[in-house]
């Protein structure tokens, strides 16, 4: 028992022989030097000081030997007179059954300024309750934002009446919207609605954001009293943020593709022109968050891996559309994609697509050689390993060939190519490999294709076409605003992506339409050329007249027969559609 006390009293004493801090090691060694007499080297080696460190040390203590090594003691608590002075106001004040932001407002007005914190503290430490919940007629009036009107289809009004709109622009797709029969689609589809906002009032409102560049639903507060907004989509309001971010989440996931093939059929109708090259690729949209059930991909633009939900994307190389999406895929569905696209075209079109353009991760050997089966021609990637480097660096010089790229807009236009029949490990028969080099690019790039006769400037040419995709989707991202998530909820994306197709559909007809250049122009340079456009309405009793202010661009239009429009719309009570373009 004693040699336990006595192994707790040593243990304790070593707290204090032994510094815990710098304050302590010097309060030790100097008391060490000057109360104890030791010898200055010895002091300095016990406590881990030089000895010229430990002499300035004790020259800065003569100089200063008033130093505090220890810290004052408290000495009771502080005042707080900004508090003090207005206490007595704060309790009379919650006597009148004020809130403290309401008391604040009064202490502000007599120029006594007191954070809702300190109002707070204060009626703790008195000993007041927290007041019950007022209702809005309870409380001080003052300012606030004013509050619009509930979106409800049955309160649309289309009697004679004239105003402004932001969304003049918006007015221009009427014309190919109109005789889309949107609602027999979306019921068929199996999209939820409600008598004051149906589904295609939703989804029109919801394209209409799309279709102006907006980046999150929650930016339709600033436009809820536009009544051009509203107009387009059938409403006597635009519906809330709460509405249109929650409206995606009541949609049952099997009805995109539902609707999905019944939008491809309507665009084709409207004269929306299809290809036989298509671009494919995979885009990952980030989520920024914690959630178990978000797979982790691939990144280009942030070269990483990162959590994300992976969307599937095919566009038609010539109309530069995107016709096909899917945002439902997880890691072990990705490689087989490329075959649900083919099934998609072939059922759609009664035809399979003519050639596949891609890059090396987006499918396997098999399905190349499954592709090859069914007649499909195809341009992709080849993963570069060092074995494979090394054989091609070991090729001869004589080998080589060098070619001259047509219509392609680069600084590399002659690059060398060697062009090879190579095996691959699960694909039948011989595929063709070009080896490319001096393209801009530290290491060769390798092709793979089953077009065995096609010449190489011609493969490489359509090669370096694909990249436009990457500028598409690039489009689409940022415009289109493909990465705003708001939510991990799959059923978000896949609205967003079904959204992302009707826009890019609408705005390759308007650009076909206008003609000049615009058939190959990017959504953001339409949208500023002509969807930006403010105008005046005219709600007559037979016609709807959108009269555009006066815009460089407006002879194009004149031109592409806009000036000329006359037609029903059917959401609008049949009323016809005119543009006046001063």
């Amino acid at each position: 028992m004693a040699n336990s006390t006595s192994n707790n009293i040593t243990c304790l004493a070593h707290r204090f022989l032994v510094p815990a801090n710098s304050t302590h090691r010097q309060y030790e060694a100097l008391r060490a030097y000057f109360v104890e007499g030791r010898p200055s080297a010895k002091v300095a080696q016990q406590f881990g000081y030089s000895p010229g460190a430990f002499r300035v040390l004790c020259h800065a203590f003569r100089r200063d030997p008033d130093r505090a090594f220890f810290l004052p003691p408290a000495k009771g608590p502080k005042a707080a007179p900004k508090m003090d002075k207005v206490r007595q106001q704060v309790i009379a004040l919650r006597k009148q059954n004020l809130s403290m932001y309401d008391i604040r407002e009064a202490l502000k007005q007599a120029g006594d300024a007191l954070s809702p914190a300190s109002i707070a503290l204060i009626l703790k430490q008195e000993g007041f309750a927290r007041l019950p919940r007022r209702a809005d007629d309870e409380r001080p009036h003052r300012p606030g934002p004013t509050a619009a009107d509930i979106a409800d289809v049955r309160q649309l009004d289309l009697q004679p009446r004239h105003f402004r709109t932001q969304f003049g622009g918006l007015f221009l797709f009427l014309p190919f919207l109109a005789p889309v029969p949107l609602e027999k689609m979306l019921k068929q589809a199996g999209f939820p609605g409600s008598q004051k906002v149906p589904a295609a009032a939703a989804m029109r409102s919801l394209l209409a954001l799309k279709l102006f560049g907006s980046a999150r639903y929650s930016h339709v507060m600033s436009h809820v009293f536009d009544e051009g907004l509203a107009l387009f989509a059938g409403l006597n309001v635009i519906p809330k943020r709460s509405f249109l971010t929650e409206y995606s989440c009541r949609i049952d996931p099997q009805c995109y593709p539902k609707f999905m093939r019944a939008w491809f059929d309507a665009a084709s109708g409207l004269g929306l022109e299809r290809g036989t090259s298509f671009n494919l690729d995979f885009h990952t949209i980030p989520y920024h968050g914690d959630d178990a059930l978000v797979e982790k991909h691939y990144v280009s633009k942030r070269s990483r891996r990162q959590k994300g939900l992976l969307a599937f994307l095919a566009e038609d190389a010539g109309a530069r559309v995107f016709c096909y999406a899917n945002g439902q895929l997880r890691k072990r569905e990705q490689n087989d994609e490329i075959l649900r696209f083919v099934e998609f075209w072939k059922q759609r079109t009664g035809q399979k697509p003519e050639e596949l353009v891609f890059d090396s991760k987006l499918t396997t050997y098999p399905n190349l050689n499954r592709l090859n089966q069914m007649g499909i021609d195809f341009i992709t990637l080849r993963r570069r390993s060092s074995k494979l480097l090394g054989q091609i660096y070991q090729r001869p010089a004589s080998a080589w060939r060098r070619i001259e790229l047509e219509n392609i807009a680069r600084a590399y236009r002659t690059p060398q190519v060697l062009d090879e029949r190579i095996q691959l490990r699960d694909y039948q028969g011989p595929i063709r490999q070009l080896t490319i080099t001096d393209l801009g690019h530290e290491e060769p790039t390798l092709l793979l294709t089953n077009q065995l006769q096609r010449s190489p400037a011609q493969l490489v040419g359509r090669y370096a076409q694909r990249m436009i995709i990457e500028n598409s989707i690039a489009d689409g991202i940022d415009f289109f605003h493909m990465d705003a998530l708001s939510s991990a909820v799959a059923m978000k994306v896949n609205c967003d992506l079904q959204l992302t197709l009707m826009a890019s559909s609408l705005y390759r007809l308007l650009a076909a339409r206008i003609g000049r250049g615009y058939e190959h122009a990017e959504s953001r340079h339409i949208f500023r050329d002509f969807v930006e456009a403010t105008a005046s309405v005219d709600i007559e009793a037979r016609h709807i007249r959108v009269q555009f202010q006066k815009r460089a661009h407006n002879p194009l239009l004149v031109a592409a027969g806009f000036a000329n429009t006359d037609l029903p719309i059917p959401w609008l009570g049949n009323k016809r559609l005119a543009f006046t373009l001063g």
